[in-house]
C-alpha cells in the first residue's frame, strides 16, 4: 500500500487547517498555527478553546458544546468545501486526544466531494510535552500517553492498558483524569496503578501549566490522591526508574535515558 499526502501549505482557496493552540501561553502558540489563524475566515472549536482566538473584523467564530466534536468537523468541512479558509482549534496538540481524529473521522464517512477538501493539521505542544518540560524529563526514556475518560471506550479497556503500561514499566501521561461528571474514574486508575505497580512510583500533578494558574506537584503514587486532579490538569506517572533531584534552584524529575542494567 501507498499513500500520496498533501503538500504542506494551504491552497489559494477554500482549505481546512486543524490547529494547535498550545498548553496556554501566548508564546508556545506556533508561528505556522499563527498564520493560519491570521488568515481564517471562519474558526470552529469547543467555546474555552474559540475563546483563546481574539475576535477581529472578517473572523466568524463558531463555538460549540464538549462532545460535539464530530457535528463540528462536518460543519468546517462544509465550509472549506464551499471555499472558505476555515481553521478547527483545539488545545495542546490537535493530533492527542483531539479534534484532528474527529475531522479525519467526518471526511473518512463523509461524501465523495470532500475528497478535493485542502486538509492541514498542524501541530502544537500537547499538554504532557508543556508539563515535562516545566518538571525537568520525566518522559526521558519510553513512555505512553493514556486517555482516561470513557466516553469513547469502555472502563475495562482503560483498565488493560494501564496494568499493560505498568508491566511494561512505561513511564505514563495521564489525560482527562477527572472531571464532575465521573469523578470516580480517577481513583479507580490510581488503584489499578497501585495494584500493578506498587505505591513508589512518582507522579508528577500539573495543573494549568504555563498560565497563570499553573500548579506542580510530586508526590508518590502511595500518597496520591484523586483530589489532586481535574480537567486542567495531566498526570504523569513514572517509571521505576524515574527519579526527583532536590536541589535549591529547583527539583528536577527525570527518566534515565538507558533502562537498567545498561550503560548510560
Amino acid at each position: 500500500m501507498s499513500a500520496v499526502f498533501a503538500a504542506s501549505r494551504p491552497s489559494a482557496g477554500g482549505w481546512l487547517a486543524i490547529v494547535g493552540l498550545g498548553p496556554g501561553a501566548d508564546e508556545l502558540l506556533t508561528p505556522q498555527a499563527a498564520q493560519a489563524l491570521a488568515q481564517a475566515t471562519d474558526v470552529f472549536g469547543y467555546f474555552p478553546y474559540v475563546e483563546r482566538v481574539p475576535q477581529r473584523p472578517g473572523l466568524v467564530r463558531h463555538a460549540s458544546d464538549n462532545r460535539e466534536e464530530l457535528v463540528r468537523a462536518r460543519q468546517a468541512i462544509e465550509l472549506a468545501a464551499a471555499g472558505r479558509q476555515v481553521v478547527v482549534v483545539s488545545s495542546g496538540d490537535p493530533g492527542v486526544f483531539a479534534m484532528a481524529s474527529a475531522v479525519c473521522e467526518a471526511l473518512d464517512a463523509g461524501p465523495l466531494a470532500w475528497g478535493e477538501v485542502d486538509v492541514r493539521v498542524l501541530p502544537g505542544i500537547t499538554a504532557m510535552l508543556a508539563a515535562a518540560a516545566r518538571a525537568g524529563a520525566p518522559l526521558g526514556h519510553d513512555f505512553c500517553a493514556i486517555n482516561l475518560s470513557d466516553n469513547l471506550k469502555p472502563w475495562a479497556l482503560i483498565e488493560r492498558r494501564l496494568r499493560l503500561a505498568v508491566e511494561a514499566d512505561f513511564a505514563i501521561a495521564l489525560y482527562n483524569p477527572r472531571s464532575k461528571a465521573r469523578p470516580e474514574g480517577f481513583a479507580r486508575a490510581l488503584q489499578v496503578l497501585r495494584e500493578a505497580g506498587g505505591g513508589a512510583r512518582l507522579v508528577l500533578f500539573a495543573r494549568a501549566v504555563t498560565t497563570p494558574d499553573e500548579q506542580l506537584k510530586v508526590v508518590s503514587l502511595a500518597e496520591a490522591r484523586p483530589e489532586m486532579a481535574d480537567m486542567r490538569t495531566v498526570v504523569i506517572v513514572g517509571s521505576s526508574q524515574t527519579r526527583l533531584i532536590e536541589r535549591p534552584a529547583g527539583a528536577l524529575l527525570y527518566t534515565p535515558r538507558s533502562a537498567p542494567g545498561m550503560p548510560e
